[in-house]
Formats: C-alpha cells, sequence, structure tokens
C-alpha cells in the first residue's frame, strides 16, 4: 500500500470512529455535545462532554392583563465542575420575545459570573418555538439580541424541524446571516417527533450551521447524506433523568 493510501485509510478510520454508532435509540455515551435542562441530574456522560447547553432562564410575558412585562425566571440546573475545555453555552427558553431591558441586564450579568468562575463560555442559545411563517419577526429580535451581545459571544438557536421544509428561503437566509448554528430539534417534549426522517433532507440543504438536536434515548437513524453536508456540525444529546419515559410522538413538530 503507497503513503497515500495509507494516509487516505487513516483518515477513513479516524473519521468513521467520530461518528455516532449507528442505533435506533440514542446512546449519550456515543456523544459529546449535550442539553442540562432544569430538574435533570447530571449524569456520568457529561466526564466526556466537550459542548454543554445549560438553562438558565426561562422568559415569560405577563400571565394576565395589568401585569407588566416580560420576566425571567431562572432556571439552575445541578452543574457538575465544568473543565476549562467545555464550551459552554448559556441557554433561555423563550416563550415570548418582548424582552424589557432588565432582561437584558440580566443575561450580560449571567455571562459575566460565569466567565469570571473560569469557564469558558462560548455564547447564548435562544430556544424559541418560532412559527415558520413569522420567521422574519424573530430574526429582527435576533438581531437586536446579536447587538447587545460583546462581540466574542457566538449566538445559537434552537430550530423546529418545519423550518427546512416550508420556510421562506429568504427568511432562513437571514438567520443565517445572524446566528453562528441552528440546532434542529427532532423530538417535542421528552419524545422523537414521529416521522422526522422526512424533514432530513431538507435539513442537510441548509446553508447555514447547523447541529441536530435528539432526545436522550429517543430514536435516531442518521442518514449517509447529512454527513457530506459542509454546513453540519454534529448532534447535541437532550438528557433526561432515568425515571423520563421516552417514546416516539404521534404528533407532528409545530
Amino acid at each position: 500500500m503507497g503513503a497515500a493510501a495509507q494516509v487516505l485509510l487513516v483518515g477513513l478510520l479516524f473519521f468513521g470512529a467520530c461518528l455516532p454508532v449507528q442505533a435506533g435509540r440514542v446512546d449519550a455515551a456515543d456523544y459529546q455535545a449535550f442539553w442540562l435542562w432544569g430538574g435533570v441530574k447530571p449524569q456520568p456522560v457529561l466526564a466526556q462532554a466537550n459542548t454543554l447547553y445549560v438553562l438558565q432562564g426561562q422568559i415569560d410575558g405577563p400571565r394576565r392583563a395589568g401585569e407588566p412585562s416580560a420576566r425571567m425566571l431562572a432556571q439552575n440546573p445541578a452543574t457538575p465542575r465544568l473543565s476549562k475545555d467545555i464550551e459552554l453555552w448559556l441557554v433561555y427558553r423563550a416563550h415570548t420575545l418582548d424582552w424589557n431591558e432588565d432582561i437584558h441586564a440580566l443575561l450580560l450579568a449571567q455571562l459575566k459570573r460565569w466567565q469570571r468562575a473560569g469557564n469558558r463560555v462560548t455564547g447564548v442559545q435562544i430556544d424559541f418555538d418560532a412559527q415558520t411563517l413569522r420567521l422574519d419577526r424573530y430574526a429582527t429580535f435576533l438581531e437586536d439580541l446579536r447587538q447587545r451581545l460583546p462581540a466574542h459571544y457566538r449566538l445559537s438557536i434552537t430550530g423546529l424541524l418545519d423550518w427546512a421544509s416550508n420556510a421562506d428561503p429568504a427568511a432562513l437566509n437571514r438567520l443565517g446571516g445572524v446566528v453562528d448554528e441552528v440546532v434542529m430539534q427532532t423530538y417535542q417534549g421528552r419524545h422523537s417527533i414521529a416521522g422526522y426522517q422526512r424533514y432530513l433532507p431538507s435539513i442537510g440543504r441548509l446553508q447555514l450551521p447547523f447541529r441536530i438536536g435528539l432526545i436522550q434515548n429517543g430514536e435516531w437513524q442518521p442518514p449517509d447524506y447529512l454527513q457530506s453536508s459542509p454546513w453540519f456540525r454534529g448532534y447535541v444529546v437532550f438528557l433526561l433523568n432515568p425515571s423520563d419515559s421516552v417514546s416516539t410522538t404521534p404528533s407532528n413538530p409545530p
């Protein structure tokens, strides 16, 4: 075997070793990027993590007429001591985009606090279920948030499967000009979405950096063509407590 062929073979073997096991169920031990949500206890697999998305707050709108505008509810999952090598994203679950100045100030303060503690804070992720036909409004919100963030922080968002198939390409391109990545969720709540496979060809054609979000112990069969996309950045697994049951939801994504 020639030297060039040996180099190619070694490269292929290394690439194959980095891919998740081709299995029907999501085994968290096969991955290195995880969501850590409120109420979910740390698991041994976190010792192998290179990327963590840690929930920090939930932004809700007024519950009734006459109440003040949106407020942030603290969400502090039990987080193990982090290695300085771990990329840390602070996650904010948003039920409204009508943020006030207090919310922005609190978000920036939390970034500084994690940074001062010696963590490698990569950036912020917004988890908001934006309707496919209203992505332009979401892009406007994200553009404003991007301007408020210090330049060295990156911006990530979660995405719905429906975006890739039915969103206006111009709206998706606009998002790509603002965010550093989108994590497309193949689950809803604590369940894999039935028929997620039919959305994957469209996701594979996205022209912005993307990851695939999986649910621990959920269903997943990676298509071969996904790895060939120059925009594909890997997987993120949403961790669950052992007592949480997982199945495939019969409903379609919203």
